[in-house]
């Protein structure tokens, strides 16, 4: 088995490479999963998200939608990290 310098160079650029390509994939994923999850509460919740947040400012209801994509982002990171 040959091993030199040069070929431990380049194992860890693939090694690198590889880590870079699995946590963009991850990361549009994880991103994907939370977009259809937000269009999931708008589009079972009775009244308009968006009206409820930017027009009545109500903060409760900002704090609540918050803290759901809180806990959605957990979940989402604990899956695919395993």
């Amino acid at each position: 088995m040959r091993h030199n310098a040069m070929t431990s160079g380049e194992d860890d650029m693939d090694l690198d490479l590889n880590m870079l390509l699995s946590t963009v994939t991850y990361a549009l994923v994880g991103v994907g999963l939370m977009g259809l999850c937000f269009k999931l509460v708008t589009w079972v919740s009775p009244f308009s998200v968006r009206k409820e947040i930017e027009e009545d400012q109500n903060t409760a209801f900002a704090i609540l939608v918050g803290s759901m994509f809180l806990g959605i982002a957990i979940i989402i990171a604990a899956s695919i990290s395993g």
